[in-house]
């Protein structure tokens, strides 16, 4: 250092800058050198080194090295080679100001921090690319444990750099949280509380990204599009977007109907009340609504709407005020809401016109004049 500290004050010599203004302009231009050469020490990195490492992941198989080496990840990590330079140029630079090399490495010091934690995050965020829709419980439980490391990190990163401000070790800032430990369990409660849903959920393999839930008393009635620590997204089959707590889906009760679209077809079951007076022998001695039953039967079969393979039952119910009860059960193919209502409409309307062929008169209650 003491050659590069001669070799600028001959060359400020020979520009003609003597006298006191000679420490000050060589001290300027080495701070600058040091700024420049970190600077360029990033850019490098950022034009060469990153594009070289997603070159070599993108020839592997394996999917997951493209993930964790992204480019996000990749870009933020370079961001940290600037502070590593400048701290290896303080001695150089600033070896006349101890003062002025202090606060400068400080301020490295809480720059590299604040970078080094942004890429850990970073790294942490890039396991949601792994997801492919639906998450299986041990993902989902990975995806909890990330947030919590998230918020761990976060909260590291804050105590060191409070402790690089105000010059103390880390460890005694820390132990001094003890005593405010109960506000810190109070402003994360609700963090703490839905790590803990969010682990319930996910052991008992309630609940996944795409799954079609119903939640009552949030008016939450669609897919489920984001699950996190504190909240599970769902977006309406209106669009509009419903933000439930893990901590109200486990305590309260919710509907999973992922069960039925994996399924082949959709149950429905109606009923049908005939007016008993209605009800007759025909002479071969079989009763008009037997012979109904069996005909809706077949032709419930026959029907290329309804699922073949599953139960179809028209049976006789319990008999009521309102008179004979006929209960028709059949699944249907069609899974979305708008097919499978216009569907059971079909049946249901053929249903109530065949029943006059077999003479059955369908009950119905007037009002009284």
């Amino acid at each position: 250092m003491e050659d590069i500290k001669i070799f600028l004050e001959q060359v400020l010599g020979r520009m003609g800058l003597t006298g006191d203004y000679v420490p000050v302009v060589r001290y300027a231009i080495l701070v600058v050198l040091a700024f420049l050469l970190a600077w360029l020490a990033g850019k490098l990195c950022r034009m060469w080194l990153v594009p070289l490492m997603m070159k070599v992941t993108s020839k592997t198989d394996a999917k997951w090295d493209d993930v964790i080496f992204s480019e996000r990840v990749l870009v933020s990590a370079s961001r940290i080679i600037p502070a590593i330079v400048i701290w290896a140029l303080l001695p150089l630079v600033f070896f006349e100001y101890p003062k002025v090399a202090e606060v400068v490495g400080r301020l490295t010091a809480i720059y590299f921090t604040v970078m080094t934690t942004r890429t850990i995050i970073v790294f942490i965020d890039s396991f949601k690319q792994l997801d492919h829709g639906a998450r299986s419980s041990r993902q989902q439980y990975l995806y909890s444990i990330c947030g919590v490391l998230k918020i761990v990190m976060i909260f590291v990163a804050a105590i060191v750099v409070i402790s690089i401000v105000v010059d103390k070790d880390p460890s005694t800032l820390i132990a001094g949280l003890g005593a405010a430990s109960a506000i810190l369990m109070l402003a994360f409660q609700d963090t703490i509380k839905g790590l803990v849903a969010g682990i319930r959920l996910a052991s008992n393999d309630m609940v996944h990204i795409g799954d079609w839930i119903t939640v009552p008393s949030a008016g939450a009635n669609g897919k489920v599009e984001e699950i996190t620590i504190t909240t599970v997204k769902v977006r309406n089959f209106d669009n509009t977007v419903v933000t439930v707590s893990p901590q109200a889906l486990v305590d309260g009760s919710f509907q999973n109907w992922q069960g039925m679209l994996q399924n082949e077809g959709r149950k429905q079951v109606r009923q049908v009340y005939f007016d008993f007076r209605s009800l007759k022998i025909d002479d071969d001695g079989v009763a008009n609504i037997t012979k109904f039953r069996s005909h809706i039967e077949d032709w419930l079969k026959a029907q290329e709407q309804v699922v073949a393979d599953k139960p179809i039952l028209v049976r006789q119910a319990e008999a009521s005020q309102t008179g004979c009860c006929v209960e028709i059960m059949f699944w249907l193919k069609a899974q979305n809401a708008i097919d499978f209502e216009h569907d059971t409409s079909n049946i249901m309307e053929y249903i109530f016109a065949k029943s006059a062929d077999f003479g059955l008169r369908i009950y119905q209650q007037f009002p009284e004049q």
